[in-house]
């Protein structure tokens, strides 16, 4: 069964095309964004004047920065009351888009930064409009929101199918503002959740030809947007990637690959696509015999096979060496294993496995 509420708008006139759906979204948006990503991408020099179109009134939150905190979440919550807000537009990146949908479901609660976690809690939730800047989480397609819990240091997220966006509007020309690293690290974030779209055992072949034409376009033009960052066709190619990887782990869930990466964005602020890419490797070779029959039709698709692929990937800066210190990794191996993530994938790595993998990267980083 495959299950998607959101309407979505995709291409260059999509923000126009769906100028009229958010009037049904409310009367006046709360805009979550981070300090440059809504003007940068000239969002909101197309939005504004159409919100204002509709009679909408709008009032401003951007003080989300990349793996948003549950403070922050709550600071938003509050401007969203104080205001008289009764819908969400989140408007960048993963962190501020699932910025967003935390707000939402704080605000329609009244939660708690410690009560986020709690699926008892979760009654309600505003509308939320989502429209993405980058083309990585493809987060304005799922249900889920990752934060960072500053009490316990750790990055974590949650699903609730409240806060599926009720729209969400994808013009690839946001994105051509973006700089070739995070082009880069957000385009990898996309490939994982593809990849484990295979990967997770909540997987279903009804999302396949999905899943494999993603990663077909990414790894056909990401080295061309990194060239030319101004190029359409590759924009359009690596934002529509990322929303079919984000329609994919709505159904799947994510596995070990992502699970993996957290503990190192949260302890080195390594970006979460890049701390995936950091695994990528490691993970696919891991899960290999697990998994013939999926990946034997992934590259039989792809025209290649997992070497060839793998030394693709390779090519790309995603090799990051960090130190972090054998006590350090064995610390985290406890909350990698116990992570839903790690519960769903195909096979549960030891302890003796997961730390091998952990140390395998620090040697192959550059």
């Amino acid at each position: 069964m495959l299950y998607l509420p959101t309407r979505i708008f995709f291409g260059n006139t999509a923000l126009e095309e769906a100028a009229e759906m958010f009037s049904a979204l409310g009367k006046k948006a709360l805009i979550v964004s981070s300090k440059s990503a809504a003007d940068k991408s000239g969002v909101n020099a197309c939005l504004l004047p159409i919100l204002q179109k509709q009679g909408i009134a709008v009032h401003v939150y951007k003080e989300i920065c990349e793996n948003p905190s549950t403070e922050l979440v709550i600071k938003g919550k509050e401007e969203f009351l104080r205001h008289g807000c009764d819908f969400v537009i989140g408007i960048g990146g993963g962190s501020p888009l699932d910025a967003a949908k935390a707000i939402s479901l704080a605000a329609a609660n009244d939660l708690g930064a410690d009560q986020l976690y709690d699926a008892s809690l979760r009654q309600k939730a505003y509308p939320i409009a989502a429209i993405p800047t980058t083309h990585g989480t493809g987060s304005e397609v799922t249900q889920y929101s990752v934060l960072t819990d500053l009490s316990t240091g750790k990055k974590a997220g949650f699903g609730s199918d409240l806060i599926f966006p009720a729209l969400a509007v994808i013009n690839p020309q946001f994105m051509r503002s973006l700089s070739p690293k995070i082009s880069l690290n957000t385009t990898i974030d996309a490939l994982s959740h593809l990849l484990e779209g295979i990967y997770s055992t909540q997987r279903s072949p009804l999302l396949y030809p999905m899943i494999f034409r993603g990663i077909k376009l990414i790894r056909d033009n990401l080295e061309l947007c990194l060239k030319e960052p101004q190029n359409p066709v590759a924009r359009e190619a690596l934002s529509l990637a990322s929303m079919y990887g984000g329609i994919a782990i709505a159904h799947t869930s994510t596995t070990l690959q992502h699970a993996i990466g957290y503990p190192f964005t949260t302890a080195f602020g390594i970006p979460h696509g890049l701390a995936n890419g950091m695994f990528m490797g490691q993970i696919m070779r891991f899960y290999e015999p697990y998994l013939q029959d999926e990946l034997e039709a992934l590259f039989a698709y792809l025209e290649s096979d997992i070497d060839s692929f793998l030394s693709w990937l390779d090519a790309f800066p995603i090799r990051l060496k960090v130190d972090a210190g054998d006590a350090l990794l064995k610390s985290w191996i406890p909350q990698i294993l116990a992570a839903r993530n790690t519960v769903i994938s195909p096979v549960q790595p030891s302890a003796e496995e997961l730390f091998t993998i952990l140390k395998n990267v620090q040697k192959e980083g550059s």
